[in-house]
């Protein structure tokens, strides 16, 4: 069983951090917000939203969507993902599960089509829908739901 577990999803991208949160029985993800930054250097405000959302959903463990190369080679997204991930380690204290996130943006995109949302507006959301999706990708492998 589970005991009601939290896991927080990411989609760490360079200007912006997609965001999504597992219900307690670990059988959906939902996406919450999107984190924007005014530079790629600019990562404390950043963290300190992610602080927040931990708190205030009492999360137990992140999930960080890896970027890797369509050859499963990991290039330079995928270190300074990592490097993210070991701040976030160190700043929380929680566990960081990397879950591969090929295609995400591409799924996310498909289904914001499938919702209506005309793709001159897909920026607004993707980045929080690709977060849904790297989430909703890790509970099933993890949980088979």
């Amino acid at each position: 069983m589970n005991d009601n577990k939290r896991y927080l999803g990411l989609d760490f991208g360079s200007k912006t951090v997609g965001v999504a949160i597992s219900d307690p029985l670990l059988m959906s993800a939902s996406g919450l917000e999107i984190i924007r930054r005014d530079r790629e250097s600019k990562i404390r405000k950043t963290l300190s939203r992610i602080d927040e959302i931990i708190k205030e959903y009492d999360v137990d463990e992140i999930v960080l969507g890896l970027p890797m190369n369509m050859d499963d080679t990991e290039g330079e997204r995928c270190r300074k993902t990592r490097e993210f991930g070991e701040n976030l380690e160190r700043r929380t204290g929680l566990k960081v599960n990397y879950f591969d996130e090929r295609l995400s943006s591409f799924e996310a995109h498909e289904i914001l089509d499938e919702c209506g949302i005309k793709s001159v507006n897909h920026k607004e959301f993707v980045d929080e829908v690709a977060a849904m999706v790297i989430l909703q990708g890790f509970l099933e492998e993890n949980y088979g739901k």
